[in-house]
């Protein structure tokens, strides 16, 4: 089995060739696979894709035409293939429905901290030498009312976690889940969530639904200063009504692990480029917001544990079997 890795990352890449133990010809490029990129690539049976990769119905039709058998998903979610043009073009899509759940949950707690204790500005004013306390009062978790959007396996750990630091807790998931209620968590509709939350931090799929969940009227109803994080997918909140919030002082603060223009900026090292996004610019200028790149998933446990399942599913498509498939809504 030819496999071309797209998207590769020098951490995956060990871990694939040690983890290699079915001997399948494995060949990497640090391109994210498009419109562009798909032009180049060789006869290959499986193309493994990142989130980072865009896979519209124009790529679909031309790995189909080099002969690609199947499409090997590192992520569980798969909003960034379209689903239906590979089922017409008979190309199976396979995925790592869950890997380390507890990475991004933590990295979404690690969020909160380093905004409402404000740990990065206190961090730069001290390597300033400047060692003021002025501007840094920041609040306790005790007391507060968490807001959790989606109680799958990464909504339910981050849940666990809070529910020691003597928090309410509320949630909201079309089908909740009987774990987080042992735990203290309140299932309530989406509306009371946003007016109660002292912070809301989101988890859940990116789909017709919850795109741009968080907008101008769901801001409309939220506290005065109130803490959203997204570890989600960036299209779960609108920038322009995000950055509007904040201008307005109706956002207290913003953590960002992943935005909605992020195919044309991440995973690249751009300190030499100018970065032409205007909205992006925008958010960068606020003292209270915090964007990393899309690395909350990024611990070694979790990585271990895609390239694992990765190869895991290519080897259970060799032998004619579909484990983890992804069909058609």
């Amino acid at each position: 089995m030819r496999v071309l890795v797209c998207s590769a990352k020098s951490d995956e890449i060990s871990l694939f060739q040690s983890l290699n133990h079915h001997k399948y010809d494995l060949h990497f490029t640090e391109k994210a696979l498009d419109k562009e990129s798909v032009k180049d690539i060789a006869e290959f049976d499986v193309i493994c894709c990142f989130v980072s990769d865009q896979l519209n119905r124009e790529v679909l039709d031309k790995l189909k035409q080099k002969g690609v058998k199947l499409i090997a998903l590192r992520s569980a979610g798969f909003d960034h293939i379209d689903i239906d043009a590979a089922n017409e073009f008979n190309l199976p899509v396979v995925r790592v429905p869950s890997y380390s759940p507890h990475a991004i949950a933590e990295f979404a707690l690690g969020l909160v901290f380093a905004l409402v204790r404000k740990i990065t500005r206190a961090h730069d004013q001290v390597r300033r030498h400047n060692f003021s306390l002025e501007g840094q009062l920041g609040f306790n978790l005790q007391g507060k009312t968490i807001g959790i959007i989606g109680t799958g396996q990464i909504g339910t750990v981050f849940a666990k976690i809070l529910s020691g630091f003597d928090c309410k807790l509320l949630a909201y998931d079309p089908v909740p889940n009987s774990v987080c209620i042992e735990w203290g968590v309140t299932y309530t509709a989406q509306d009371r969530l946003f007016q109660e939350s002292d912070i809301i931090s989101l988890h859940c799929p990116l789909n017709a639904k919850s795109h741009y969940l968080i907008n101008e009227k769901s801001l409309g109803l939220m506290k005065e200063k109130v803490v959203i994080i997204n570890t989600g997918r960036g299209a779960l909140i609108d920038t322009k009504a995000m950055i509007h919030a904040l201008k307005e002082g109706k956002v207290g603060a913003l953590g960002l692990d992943v935005y909605e223009h992020e195919s044309e900026l991440f995973f690249k090292d751009r300190s030499d480029e100018t970065i032409l996004d205007d909205q992006f610019i925008r958010l960068q200028s606020f003292p209270n917001v915090l964007i990393t790149a899309h690395q909350a998933y990024f611990t070694y446990e979790a990585l271990e544990g895609i390239v694992k399942t990765t190869l895991k599913n290519i080897f259970n498509f060799e032998k004619g079997v579909y484990v983890n498939k992804v069909s058609p809504a």
